[in-house]
C-alpha cells in the first residue's frame, strides 16, 4: 500500500485524533467525513480497535504500510517494550526531527526538505526521509537553503520544542539529544493494541 497523500483533515476527523497535533481539524467539525458522518454510531470491536490506533500512528508520521511494519519488526529486536520502541524509532526519522525542530509546519512539509536535499546531518547532505538519527547527530540546513520562505515561516510560528531535541535559529542547526519519554510523544495512543493488532 502507497504513502497516503490525500486530505489530512479528512483522515483526522475519521479516526477522531489529530494528525497533525494541532487539534484543528477536529474544532470545526468533530465527526466523521460524508453525508452521514454524524449519524454513524456503533461501538468498534477489538479488531477495529486495534486497527484504529494503527491507523493513528501510521497516518500521523505519513509512512506507508510496508514501511510501518518494518520499523515495527525492528523495534521487535531491541530490548525493552516493543510498543514504545517502535514510537521511538518512529521519532529517530529524519524527516520526523525536521518537524520536531519547527523546521517545517508539517511532517510533509519535513519529508519535502529532506527530499530535495536542504537538511544536513552532522554536516552530509541525506536526502532520505526515513534516515535514522542516532543520538548526538546534528541535524542543520544546508548553506544554500538558509533563506528558503518555508522554513523562516515554519520557525516563526514556532511556539516550543520538545526537550528530547535543541535548535538554534542562529545557526540552523540542532540536536537529537534523546530518546523520547512515552508521556511526551502521542501519549492518547495505546501502542499496546498496535502489537496485539500485528501479533494476532
Amino acid at each position: 500500500m502507497a504513502r497516503y497523500t490525500g486530505p489530512s483533515w479528512k483522515i483526522s476527523r475519521r479516526l477522531g485524533f489529530s494528525i497533525l497535533e494541532n487539534g484543528k481539524e477536529l474544532n470545526k467539525r468533530p465527526f466523521p467525513p460524508g453525508q452521514h458522518g454524524q449519524a454513524r454510531k456503533g461501538k468498534l470491536k477489538d479488531y477495529g480497535l486495534q486497527l484504529q490506533e494503527k491507523q493513528k500512528l501510521r497516518f500521523a508520521y505519513g509512512v506507508s504500510e510496508k514501511q510501518f511494519r518494518r520499523t515495527f519488526d525492528r523495534a521487535a529486536k531491541l530490548s525493552g517494550k516493543q510498543g514504545e520502541n517502535f514510537i521511538v524509532l518512529l521519532e529517530s526519522r529524519l524527516d520526523n526531527l525536521v518537524y520536531r525542530m519547527g523546521l517545517a509546519s508539517t511532517r510533509r512539509q519535513a519529508r519535502q526538505l529532506v527530499n530535495h536535499g536542504h537538511i544536513q546531518v552532522d554536516g552530509r547532505r541525506v536526502d532520505i526521509p526515513s534516515f535514522t538519527v542516532s543520538l548526538g547527530q546534528s541535524i542543520s540546513v544546508q548553506e544554500k537553503s538558509k533563506g528558503l520562505v518555508i522554513i523562516k515561516e515554519a520557525l516563526e510560528s514556532t511556539v516550543s520544542r520538545l526537550e528530547f531535541v535543541n535548535f538554534d535559529e542562529n545557526t540552523m542547526s540542532g540536536t537529537f539529544l534523546r530518546n523520547p519519554e512515552r508521556s511526551e510523544v502521542f501519549p492518547d495512543v495505546a501502542e499496546n493494541l498496535i502489537v496485539e493488532y500485528y501479533n494476532r
